[in-house]
């Protein structure tokens, strides 16, 4: 088991290929299920896009470095489409008000521990040594965006209360449409099939005949390219808001906390090594 702050600002080296990839920069977290989804890197090509290894993927998190099979497990973000809700969903934990379900704070967290399989095990409560509090992730409901919820009794309340409520809760719920089923298809006639057989066949040639001025079919589809990866990237920062204030390493200010996100914001952090850090402080 490991403490969070020990996964990060390691080199990345994959053991296939004897090369270092990057720096581990930050930890995707899959709240519902209480786990590390992936490991953001940070590289020389940072200004490409966010970069992410799945957690399945890491062989190993030793003391000095993360070790992965190939440079092919990790994923540019328009490879990593499933990963995308994690990202805007941008959960931390560290730093969250842990609060009872009887809303009681029970303090801040602090550090969260994660074992061997990714899961999160535990989290810290409180900066002090002497005044930390431990709490197992079997006590925790929810993993919030802004608050942990600590699965504890609702005072005034029975166990077999609470259970009734929520039951209640979950009754008057509206429920979801109900999708009428498909009705069965019916068997085309044979001369239909082969008319549509016939159209199949003659489409190809069809579009291998360019008109005057037309760009030919293999130009409009092309492969995926960092430009249209960075032009992607920046479109999901526009318009939201940094969490916290971002500086150049000189100390100018590239966005206070709170401000908007905006082109000149993207050119200012792209131009100071700084689009990462924007990337993975926003909201």
């Amino acid at each position: 088991m490991k403490k969070s702050e020990e996964f990060l600002g390691l080199p990345i080296i994959s053991i296939t290929e004897g090369r270092e990839l990057g720096t581990s920069k930050s930890l995707l977290i899959d709240a519902e299920h209480g786990s590390i989804a992936a490991i953001v890197i940070e590289d020389e090509d940072w200004y490409r896009g966010v970069k992410l290894l799945p957690y399945p993927s890491v062989v190993a998190i030793g003391h000095d470095a993360v070790t992965i099979t190939s440079s092919e497990d990790i994923l540019i973000l328009d490879d990593a489409v499933e990963y995308e809700p994690f990202l805007d969903q941008n959960i931390r934990i560290i730093g969250t008000k842990a609060i009872t379900k009887g809303g009681t704070i029970q303090g801040v967290v602090s550090d969260i521990f994660i074992d061997d399989n990714g899961k999160i095990a535990k989290v810290v409560l409180g900066q002090e040594a002497d005044t930390q509090k431990e709490i197992t992730a079997e006590e925790i409901s929810i993993f919030g965006r802004e608050v942990t919820i600590i699965d504890s009794a609702v005072p005034g309340k029975t166990p077999v209360q609470e259970k009734q409520q929520v039951s209640v809760q979950a009754k008057d719920a509206p429920k979801p449409a109900v999708q009428q089923p498909k009705s069965p298809k019916i068997a085309e006639p044979v001369a239909a099939v082969e008319k549509k057989e016939e159209e199949k066949t003659v489409k190809p040639e069809v579009k291998s005949s360019p008109t005057p001025g037309a760009v030919p079919v293999e130009k409009e589809t092309p492969s995926v390219t960092a430009s249209s990866a960075e032009d992607r990237h920046r479109r999901f920062l526009l318009g939201k808001k940094a969490t916290k204030r971002i500086t150049t390493d000189n100390g100018i200010v590239i966005v206070e906390e709170g401000a908007d996100i905006t082109e000149e914001v993207l050119q200012k952090a792209k131009l100071a090594n700084k689009f990462i850090d924007l990337s993975m402080n926003v909201k």
